[in-house]
């Protein structure tokens, strides 16, 4: 089996995974898959429920988010502390872990797991991801939210449009520009790339100001200027020229790396969707996703989307009710014969390169 695919029938990738599929069955198509959503997904929605996994976890989120908030003061404080030292690269270190979590923390915020009710979750999302993080929350969801209808679908996910990447052969021989160019050689170069990940939030969060995913660009534009006004005084206040630029080098590309190793091994090397296929709900989610086996320290790390088949299938379930949700779609998947795909954290990512680079060849043979 290849290693990457366009999903038009039942190819699915290989390499370092498990796969939960005793049937062999692929994806229903048509009328046959449409139907599916009334019926195999609302039953799996029924199991989910009798468990008790959809009801809110506040006393979970509590817990959590006042500890990454003390990271946060501690951070900050040991910054104050230093003051003109090159022991601030440890403190931007120490940030961009606090800044990946507080980027989970907005993700669960946009998604409602902590909130029921739209306006705490709104404004909730908008302090952590337009104040603390520099990023527009009304931009991110409004992309984020077509990410989860169409995961993986060539021209209906943003998070696989050909801008920097191909994901396909198909967008690899219609490249143009910079992805024609960094095509090429996209494995070698995704995780460098990663590192500018950060600066790319915030750069296209100001633009989208302009643009009618934000509903409030005003509003959002001050507390982005906010934002940079305070990180960019502190930093230039406290520290020489030289150690504010390198603490923004270690800063945000070990944020940009961070996010990645969080987002990547989810989707990347996953079965794609080209236009005109059709499957229901519960097989579109399933087998464009893959989940990432590991301990709490990957629940931790990951914020729970490495349990990203039942995130998918259930965005508003609390992040603690994944790991048991995981055991009852799976069981679902097997019954049904839809193929499960489970892999290491490591694995995963080599799968996702084997992806860049198997999809980058009609670039390298053009260039012969």
């Amino acid at each position: 089996m290849a290693n990457s695919t366009v999903l038009t029938g039942t190819h699915f990738p290989g390499g370092d995974e498990k796969r939960t599929d005793p049937r062999g069955n692929g994806p229903k198509r048509g009328r046959e898959g449409n139907s599916a959503r009334g019926s195999d997904f609302s039953e799996l929605s029924r199991r989910m429920s009798e468990a008790g996994l959809l009801r809110r976890r506040p006393l979970y989120y509590t817990v959590r988010f006042t500890a990454v908030g003390l990271a946060l003061a501690g951070s900050v404080a040991a910054f104050l502390v230093l003051g003109d030292s090159w022991g601030q690269l440890f403190v931007a270190a120490a940030l961009a872990v606090v800044f990946g979590q507080l980027g989970l923390a907005a993700h669960d915020l946009a998604h409602r797991q902590v909130f029921s009710r739209r306006r705490p979750s709104e404004i909730g999302g908008l302090v952590v991801a337009d104040v603390l993080l520099g990023m527009s929350y009304g931009w991110w969801m409004n992309k984020h939210t077509r990410h989860h209808a169409n995961p993986n679908h060539e021209s209906k996910d943003p998070d696989v449009a050909p801008e920097i990447l191909v994901w396909s052969r198909r967008q690899a021989r219609q490249a143009k520009g910079p992805a024609r160019f960094i095509g090429k050689h996209q494995a070698a170069l995704s995780f460098p790339l990663l590192t500018l990940e950060g600066l790319n939030l915030s750069v296209s969060s100001f633009k989208a100001l302009r643009s009618p995913s934000v509903k409030r660009p005003v509003w959002e534009g001050t507390l982005l200027v906010a934002h940079f006004a305070v990180y960019f005084g502190g930093l230039f206040t406290l520290l020489s020229p030289g150690k504010a630029l390198a603490f923004i080098a270690v800063h945000q590309g070990l944020f940009g790396l961070y996010l990645g190793s969080v987002f990547a091994p989810n989707h990347k090397g996953m079965p794609m969707i080209e236009e005109g296929t059709e499957l229901d709900f519960l097989r579109r989610q399933v087998l464009t996703s893959r989940n990432v086996d590991g301990g709490v320290l990957t629940d931790v790390f990951m914020g729970g989307l490495n349990y990203q088949i039942e995130h998918h299938l259930f965005p508003s379930m609390p992040t603690p009710a994944l790991a048991k949700a995981q055991v009852i779609t799976e069981q679902y998947c097997a019954e049904l014969g839809i193929p499960y795909c489970r892999s290491g954290f490591v694995a995963s990512h080599r799968t996702a390169l084997r992806h860049l680079r198997q999809v980058g060849e009609p670039l390298r043979a053009a260039g012969r």
